[in-house]
C-alpha cells in the first residue's frame, strides 16, 4: 500500500487551493493505479491546525494532532504540498509547517508541487520561492509543478476573464464563448495536473518502504568500537 499525504495550505472554505490539492491528489492516485499499486491519499488542511503550529513554533512541541500530521507526512511515500501566493511567495501556514517538521523529514521524499493566485502573474513564484524550500529541506521535487490561477478555474469577465473569451455588443461576454473558455480552461489544468501525477507516481513507484530512522533508538556501542576498530 502506497500512502500519499496532500498538504493544503488555503485559509479559507472552499478555497482553489483545497480544489487544486483535490486535483493533484486524484491524478497522482490514478497513475499509482495505474502501475499497479494500492494507494491510500489522506488530505490535510493546514488552516485545522494553525493555532497547533503557532504553539508548536514558540513552545518547541507540537500538539498529539498536530504530531500525528508530522509522523504521517515523515512515513509518506510522497507528498504533495500546495500553496496559495502571497507576495509573491508561499503563504505563512505553509512555511510554518515545514518549519515545525522534524529535520530529515522529507529527505530524498518524492515530492509534487503546487499553487494557487488570482493571477499567472505569480506562477514563477513556485520555481523562486516553494522548490528552493524543498531544495534545503531535501526533498525530491518533481520537475513539473502546477500553477492554477483564476482563469484556470473558469472565471468570469468579472474575477479574471479567460483571454481566449471573445467579446459581444458593448463589451458583454457571449455566453457560448464563456463556456468554450471555460472548457479549455480547466482542460489545460486537468491536462497538467495528469502530466505531474504520472511524474510523481512514478517517483513513488521506483521506490522501496518507507524507512524512518528511529531518534530514540539505542546506540550498540560493541558495534560502534568495532567500526573503529576496522
Amino acid at each position: 500500500m502506497r500512502r500519499v499525504v496532500v498538504i493544503s495550505a488555503g485559509l479559507r472554505k472552499p478555497s482553489s487551493t483545497r480544489l487544486l490539492a483535490d486535483l493533484l491528489g486524484d491524478a497522482s492516485a490514478r497513475a499509482l493505479r495505474d502501475l499497479g499499486e494500492e494507494v491510500e491519499v489522506e488530505v490535510v488542511e493546514l488552516r485545522d491546525h494553525a493555532h497547533d503550529l503557532t504553539n508548536a513554533l514558540l513552545s518547541g512541541f507540537a500538539s498529539e494532532e498536530l504530531q500525528g500530521v508530522l509522523d504521517r507526512v515523515a512515513h509518506a511515500d510522497g507528498l504533495i504540498a500546495v500553496t496559495p501566493i502571497f507576495s509573491a511567495s508561499y503563504n505563512g501556514l505553509f512555511k510554518s509547517f515545514f518549519d515545525v517538521l522534524p529535520e530529515g523529514g522529507l529527505h530524498d521524499k518524492p515530492v509534487l508541487l503546487g499553487a494557487t493566485a488570482g493571477t499567472v502573474r505569480h506562477s514563477l513564484a513556485l520555481e523562486f520561492a516553494v522548490r528552493p524550500l524543498m531544495a534545503y529541506l531535501k526533498a525530491d521535487t518533481v520537475s513539473t509543478s502546477v500553477f492554477a490561477a483564476s482563469e484556470d478555474w473558469g472565471a468570469t469577465a468579472g474575477a479574471g476573464q479567460s483571454p481566449a473569451a471573445s467579446e459581444g455588443t458593448d463589451g458583454a461576454i457571449d455566453d457560448s464563448a464563456r463556456d468554450t473558455a471555460t472548457q479549455a480552461a480547466h482542460g489545460s489544468l486537468r491536462a497538467r495536473a495528469t502530466r505531474a501525477g504520472a511524474e510523481f507516481a512514478a517517483e513513488v513507484h521506483a521506490r522501496g518502504d518507507v524507512v524512518v530512522p528511529n531518534e530514540f533508538a539505542v546506540v550498540d556501542f560493541t558495534e560502534l568500537l568495532r567500526g573503529a576498530g576496522d
